[in-house]
């Protein structure tokens, strides 16, 4: 029998699970994994990488990688869909509601992503690490939105 302090929190559980997304990714700069939960119930998944049916960045390249962008910048240069806006798709087109739900994901949200967690009434973001965007930690801080940044 195992020791009732081995059992992961729900926290560690689910951040796991985005971590296990995360290897999905299609992305040469950083693999990202997001887990939609409500009632300690996952809803959908998503990881970053191209549109379903389009060639992906492991494929073909990264454009942004060729142009120099920084991280952080000019997200409309890229040919992938970040993991929280395909967690968002994914439940979406399943016809699964994500208000009041909690976004776990390997990363803190970009501006883009922060503004569609906000409109699609995410109550709760845990995260493993940052990201470099004060605007969407500014964001969703504004939103009321709590973030949680949890380490291994």
């Amino acid at each position: 029998m195992r020791k009732k302090d081995s059992r992961p929190s729900w926290d560690e559980y689910f951040l796991e699970v985005a971590d296990l997304v995360a290897k999905r990714a299609t992305c040469l700069r950083r693999r990202v994994g997001a887990v939609l939960v409500k009632n300690k119930r996952i809803l959908a998944t998503g990881y970053n990488g191209a549109p379903s049916g389009l060639k992906h960045c492991i494929d073909i390249g990264c454009l942004r990688e060729r142009l120099k962008i920084p991280s952080g910048e000019r997200h409309e240069l890229c040919r992938g869909l970040h993991a929280e806006q395909n967690a968002l798709i994914q439940a979406s087109l399943y016809g699964i509601s994500s208000k009041d739900s909690t976004l776990y994901a390997t990363n803190q949200p970009c501006i883009i992503c922060a503004k569609m967690l906000i409109n699609a009434g995410i109550k709760e973001i845990v995260v493993r690490d940052g990201y470099p965007d004060k605007l969407a930690q500014k964001f969703l801080k504004e939103a009321k939105i709590k973030v949680r940044i949890v380490k291994k």
